[in-house]
């Protein structure tokens, strides 16, 4: 476990402002200002869902919003609403060394873990790097270093 981690389910809807259809994680398992595991139960209603399995893409999705709950986490709290507080804005600027072995299936949960690797913060905006992996039953589905660019409003 990481220094300052807090070890419990969040509701990830407290940290990121997507939501249904384009919310590609449940839970926030375990979370500190350097690391994040985070927990996806396929449904089979999920856009990115095709003949039963979650599609790349839908894999990415997930993998990136796990990643912002890092950075995420200073800036939504519980009462958070996404249609009339605009605290922060953000996008993958780079995905990098992006590997998929294999892609699960409708009613899996995956398991997403990121750790922070660098960061820099202005007065204006936040660049970070990430490295993250995503697991069913300790099987790694895909891993990958992305960039995410946030810029405060």
């Amino acid at each position: 476990m990481y220094e300052r981690e807090q070890q419990h389910d969040v509701d990830i809807e407290n940290y990121l402002p997507h939501r249904s259809p384009m919310l590609m994680v449940n839970k926030i398992i375990a979370i500190s200002p350097v690391h994040v595991l985070c927990s996806f139960l396929i449904d089979e209603d999920n856009i990115f869902v095709n003949c039963g399995t979650l599609q790349e893409i839908g894999l990415i999705e997930n993998m990136a919003q796990t990643c912002s709950a890092i950075v995420g986490q200073t800036f939504y709290e519980e009462h958070y609403n996404p249609i009339l507080d605009k605290r922060i804005i953000g996008f993958i600027s780079a995905i990098k060394e992006l590997s998929v072995f294999n892609l699960p299936q409708v009613s899996e949960t995956i398991l997403t873990d990121s750790t922070l690797t660098s960061k820099f913060d202005s007065d204006d905006f936040i660049i970070c790097t990430m490295f993250v992996q995503a697991k069913h039953n300790q099987v790694l589905l895909a891993s990958a270093e992305i960039n995410l660019f946030l810029k405060k409003q």
